[in-house]
């Protein structure tokens, strides 16, 4: 699961945005500095003690805010514990599953501690999962037990969680209950899980068969949130508004993991419509974290209120140029790119310059990652050549479960190969030029497809656009361009054609032109490349 993600300032000067030296400094001497805090009495923390350090941290400070009800983190704390003590309580312990699905409510955040602080390995599960992959994750990974709302306990056959404990949990009743935290909760035995152990299993939108389940450990994870607190300028006294569905990576680094250990509040909406915006803007957020898509909704309700923003974030996905640009041209604000991976934890990379740069230039590599850029014989490719991205460092993956081919085929030696093509500019940030899967190869040369998609999004009226490639005896591949668009005319395939010859080099042009209805998506509003190429051999 890649994610990309944008954040905002002012319109400024160019001149005003190179990092000097002295400034690079300062930023590995705080990252030094952030990661010590990780360790207590010498003794690396387990990252599901984050909430009850949060209780004895900022034990009054507002943790959460869902349909206007505050809940502190003291209290959030107190609600986990009595989860997990009804876990401990059916036999839940260190190194066993449990997975939560949910969704995005105070009681998510509940119930997620809450497993946890058991010791045992949250799997948290995609809300938009078929059965049919739902019951493979459950045969996958085994769990002793699923944490679940009413609402997804009806959806499912009752058969695929005959060997599982199955806890309904209800919204109100964990909204409501009058438990008060005590000394003795606040002092509660935490089990622990070693640094290198599996503490999370995130299980991947599984676009190309399948979900992999990727295995992180306390390491990485709160590795990765020193990475990224180290990276932007945040604290306790921001304020997030969350709108990611909370199974995705990014959105649990970001709304459970780091503002657990900042003690930074979230807004929860619970679902992504105009009414619940509002509402949550009324709490004056100072980060947002949302899909691509919402910031297209945001433009065109237009009149809001943003002006305690200080950070907008998109994941799950590429912001389209479109977008991005339409975005600058309501608010006046500047958008510019991150990177990461599930199997990141997921930071690799943000661009916080002041300065105008394209959609896919993603900025420097966070602190404590190395990289490298390769060809396929994994040689390094020279300064400024496109090769493609590996990474190391701790908060890379332990791998993925029960899939030790899949494993062995990205990681090598400690180094991950992200399946990216990327380059690095000038001032060594980070361009991402592509997929490695979705690289086109036409009379041997590569056609990165996001370059011509973006040449297409700059046509009037072009709401969507996908490249991809489609298997050609004489040539190698062929491109075929997809696009949505409103009221196309009958000359649309020539103009895009005479659009693309304008914009771009002759053996990047597609040979053909579909316009749909809608392009198909992924759960997580991913553009499914998967299902166009099978619907381009099909129409070709």
């Amino acid at each position: 699961m890649r994610f990309y993600f944008e954040r905002d300032f002012m319109l400024q000067t160019p001149s005003s945005n190179k990092k000097r030296p002295q400034e690079q400094s300062k930023q590995n001497e705080r990252f030094i500095k952030n990661l010590a805090l990780l360790f207590e009495d010498g003794v690396f923390m387990f990252a599901g003690a984050l909430l009850q350090r949060a209780a004895k941290k900022f034990a009054h400070a507002t943790a959460l805010i869902c349909n206007d009800i505050p809940m502190t983190f003291e209290q959030l704390y107190c609600h986990s514990l009595a989860i997990t003590k009804q876990l401990l309580n059916l036999g839940v312990g260190p190194s066993d599953k449990v997975c939560l699905l949910y969704e995005n409510s105070i009681t998510y955040y509940q119930a997620y501690y809450g497993i946890w602080q058991t010791g045992a390995v949250i799997v948290p599960l995609n809300t938009f999962l078929a059965e049919h992959e739902l019951e493979h994750i459950l045969k996958d990974c085994k769990p002793k037990a699923i944490l679940i709302s009413p609402e997804f306990a009806k959806k499912f056959n009752p058969t695929i969680f005959s060997s599982i404990e199955l806890i309904e949990l209800n919204d109100e009743e964990q909204r409501i209950s009058n438990q008060t935290i005590t000394n003795q909760d606040l002092a509660y035995t935490i089990p622990y899980v070693k640094p290198d152990e599996m503490a999370a299993l995130l299980y991947t939108s599984g676009t190309t068969g399948f979900p992999k389940g990727v295995m992180l450990s306390s390491k990485n994870i709160l590795t990765n949130v020193i990475q990224i607190i180290t990276a932007v300028n945040v604290s306790d006294q921001d304020c997030l508004l969350g709108v990611l569905p909370l199974f995705h990576s990014f959105a649990q680094n970001i709304s459970i993991w780091t503002t657990a250990f900042l003690g930074a509040k979230t807004i929860i909406l619970p679902k992504i419509e105009r009414k619940w915006i509002i509402e949550g803007l009324k709490h004056k957020p100072t980060v947002i974290i949302a899909v691509p898509a919402l910031f297209g909704l945001l433009c065109m309700l237009r009149d809001l209120d943003l002006s305690s923003v200080r950070y907008f974030v998109s994941g799950g996905d590429a912001l389209p140029d479109k977008i991005r640009a339409l975005f600058e041209m309501v608010y006046r604000r500047k958008l510019c790119n991150g990177y990461g991976l599930t199997e990141t934890s997921p930071f690799i990379a943000l661009d916080c310059q002041d300065s105008l740069k394209q959609t896919n230039t993603v900025g420097k590599i966070g602190n404590g990652i190395e990289y490298s850029l390769r060809d396929e014989n994994n040689n390094e490719v020279p300064s400024g050549a496109i090769g493609i991205l590996w990474v190391k460092g701790d908060n890379i993956m332990l791998g993925y479960y029960n899939a030790p081919e899949a494993t062995a085929d990205v990681l090598k030696d400690g180094w991950l190969n992200t399946g990216d093509f990327a380059q690095f500019d000038s001032e060594n940030r980070l361009v991402i030029a592509g997929r490695f899967k979705d690289l086109i190869i036409h009379k041997g040369f590569n056609i990165y497809p996001q370059e011509i998609e973006n040449v297409l999004m700059s046509y009037p009226g072009i709401m969507k656009a996908a490249v991809v490639g489609l298997p050609d005896e004489d040539v190698g591949e062929v491109t075929i361009a997809y696009v949505v668009i409103k009221d196309a005319p009958i000359t649309i395939e020539k103009d895009l054609k005479q659009h693309c010859i304008k914009n771009l080099a002759n053996y990047k042009v597609p040979r053909s032109y579909k316009v749909l209805e809608d392009l198909p998506m992924t759960p997580l509003g991913k553009v499914d490349k998967k299902k166009l190429r099978l619907e381009s051999k099909k129409d070709n």
